[in-house]
């Protein structure tokens, strides 16, 4: 067989493994008096003044790639756990209602959020609009670490974030108190 073959059959191998099972673990993160497992199949990239981390999540079959940003402001700063739920709801038309429901992880309150719609893709320093995404889906966790409220806010193609759900899961699971 040869290698360009071989190349071609472990990529289409690849895109048969399932793509809603957890991952296995990978680097740590952390942020905010809190760390956190990376799943293996997310890729780091730069954080940023803003942003503790962000993590590019695969596409789903068909789908464009999502990304999970990580966001840490410092202590009481941030603003609250229900204005930010209501502000990633803002980010989708019509503002469509949440579902939410809270958690302890490692003694750290978390909040969950999920909304979807039609994404205004917001971007740059006034948060506008970047073009409206159809079928866009947001997983977010808001996590009351030690030093202060931490941000975790997945978002892509319904199909991408469907596809990444059980890793969301998984790094929400993994959260410690540093």
């Amino acid at each position: 067989m040869s290698l360009c073959t071989k190349a071609v059959l472990a990529a289409s191998l690849l895109t048969l493994a399932p793509a809603a099972s957890p991952a296995a673990p990978a680097a740590p993160g952390a942020g905010g008096g809190a760390q956190w497992t990376v799943p293996t199949r997310w890729t780091s990239g730069a954080g940023s003044a803003m942003r503790v981390a962000t993590y590019a999540v695969p596409a789903a079959k068909g789908a464009e790639p999502g990304e999970c940003a990580v966001f840490f402001f410092g202590s009481g700063q941030g603003g609250g756990v229900d204005d930010n739920v209501a502000r990633w709801a803002k980010q989708f038309e019509g503002a469509p209602l949440p579902k939410q429901s809270t958690a302890t992880v490692a003694g750290m309150r978390v909040t969950r959020a999920e909304v979807a719609g039609t994404y205004l893709a917001p971007g740059g320093p006034m948060m506008q609009s970047t073009g409206k995404r159809t079928g866009y889906r947001l997983l977010g966790a808001i996590v009351e670490a030690p030093e202060g409220n931490v941000f975790f806010k997945l978002t892509g193609p319904a199909a991408t974030v469907g596809a990444a759900q059980a890793d969301f899961d998984a790094l929400v699971a993994s959260l410690r108190k540093r």
